[in-house]
Order: C-alpha cells, then sequence, then structure tokens
C-alpha cells in the first residue's frame, strides 16, 4: 500500500518528524516494478529525531509487489525450488538462516534449557528458515498468503503450512516461538500484526523478530537495500523496543547484526 505522510512518529508518537532521504529513481538492486499510469518515482523516508524510526513517505501503488505476477516473474517454473536449494547448499559462514538458527537455539537453550519446541514461521516465503529448524529438532508450522510458498513448504520442505494472511487468519494454534524474520517492515501497522502474535504463544513462549537496521544501514547511505521501496519501517534500536512494549511485550534481548549477507539487523526477543 502506499503510506501517507505522517503528522507523528508511529512508534513513539512524537511530533518530531524530519526527511532523511529523497529519492527520484529506484536506487541500484531495488525490486523493479511498473509505475501506474500517470505516476513519477518519487519518495523519501522521515525519520523521528526522538527514536530514530524511520517511516516511508510517498503515493506509489506497490500492490504488484505482493500479488501474484510478481511470485509469478521472481519464481517462474522450479525457480522457487531452485532457489531454495542454492541458499540451503550455502557454507555456515555465508548463512543468514544457519545464525539465525544458532542465535534462536542459544537464547532457547539459555532461557528454557530445552533443545526444540513448536514453532509459527509468519512469512515463511521459501522456507529456508523453516527447514533449518526442523533439522535443529523444531516442530515447524509455516504461515504465508501465498498458495506457492505453502505448497512449496509443505511439498519440499515437508513442514506444516498454512496459507492465511496473519493479519485476519483464525485459531492457528499456540507455539513456543513464534518468528517474524524481515516481516514486519512490509506493514503499515506493524504494532497491530505483532499484538496478534500474543494469542498464538503457548504459556513461556516467545516472540522473535528481524527487521532492518536503520541507524547501522544509514553509516553507509541511503542506496542500501534497508531502504527499498518495499519497506514502509526501517527501525532503530529504540524502535524495536517500543515495537514491542506498544504490542504488550516484554523487551528479553536484542541485538545488532551485520549478517553475511552484508544486510544491517535488529534481532530481538519478546515475551
Amino acid at each position: 500500500m502506499s503510506p501517507a505522510a505522517p503528522a507523528s512518529c508511529p512508534l513513539c508518537g512524537a511530533e518530531a518528524l524530519e526527511t532523511a532521504f529523497r529519492y527520484d529513481a529506484p536506487p541500484p538492486g531495488e525490486t523493479d516494478f511498473p509505475l501506474g499510469e500517470g505516476q513519477r518515482y518519487e519518495r523519501e523516508y522521515r525519520r523521528c529525531r526522538v527514536c530514530g524510526h524511520l517511516v516511508a513517505v510517498h503515493d506509489l501503488d506497490l500492490s504488484g509487489l505482493y500479488e501474484g505476477e510478481y511470485m509469478d516473474s521472481t519464481y517462474a517454473g522450479d525457480q522457487l525450488r531452485e532457489t531454495f536449494e542454492r541458499i540451503m547448499s550455502l557454507p555456515p559462514e555465508r548463512s543468514d538462516n544457519l545464525q539465525r538458527v544458532a542465535r534462536i537455539r542459544r537464547f532457547w537453550t539459555d532461557r528454557r534449557g530445552e533443545v526444540g519446541g513448536t514453532l509459527l514461521d509468519v512469512g515463511s516465503g521459501l522456507g529456508v528458515f523453516g527447514a533449518r529448524m526442523k533439522e535443529a529438532g523444531w516442530s515447524c508450522t509455516a504461515l504465508d498468503p501465498d498458495p506457492r510458498s505453502v505448497r512449496h513448504a509443505d511439498e519440499v520442505v515437508g513442514v506444516h503450512a498454512v496459507q492465511a494472511d496473519f493479519t485476519t487468519a483464525g485459531e492457528l494454534g499456540r507455539f513456543d516461538l513464534v518468528t517474524f524474520n524481515k516481516v514486519l517492515e512490509h506493514i503499515d501497522d506493524p504494532v497491530a500484526m505483532l499484538a496478534r502474535a500474543r494469542a498464538h504463544l503457548a504459556d513461556g513462549g516467545f516472540v522473535y523478530v528481524e527487521v532492518p537496521d536503520g541507524e547501522g544501514a544509514a553509516t553507509e547511505g541511503p542506496e542500501r537495500e534497508e531502504f527499498f521501496v518495499e519497506h514502509v519501517h526501517v527501525f532503530s534500536a529504540a524502535s524495536v523496543a517500543l515495537l514491542g512494549a506498544r504490542a504488550g511485550y516484554s523487551l528479553e534481548a536484542v541485538e545488532r547484526i551485520r549478517e553475511p549477507s552484508t544486510k544491517y539487523t535488529l534481532a530481538a526477543f519478546l515475551r
């Protein structure tokens, strides 16, 4: 959807937004999508001077990024499976997912003294994370709105898969861990989406969140992928904590990461 100009910061509420970056052309590497008739590529990010959160402002119609034609062009034929297998074959030092799993396992063992549990992965996409968590002894449910991703998770990854929009999904069960890996930055209201996960947490369960780190990425300038057009929100360490608090959680841990893929990421565990 197209983010309108906010009057205040969507995380801390401060009326202290300033223009951080402006774009009149896509930065190198950004997903190519067709503009509507009469549209020009113009957008900006506004930064909160209080908490450092960045929010996108533009009137571009991005619906094609999340509809069938984008999946068709991105993963035509067997490319979904081929991309999955290519990422699964990466060595540990080059794999974001293997390091993500290791991070979760360390936290889980420290807090619960257990090896595995039940997992709901919201926005499962290619299913690489679910596959790696399954290898690590977890019972995984993959949730995604796209039927191809769900079929792939069921038939190739071999995990239970549900086709649904998490914001409107019905009863899914309760899980030891609910994960949002690079999901909430795409949502107009990430607080509301995150709050819904509380209904799906088992007693003593946690939520794991990964979002783009705007503070880290800004050190390399506005053309970083963290600031690509599909990101409605780009977070700071302070705004991740505010996100969790406003959704009804306590912050258990937060870490600033430079991933093998070079992404600047904030990873947080919420309870």
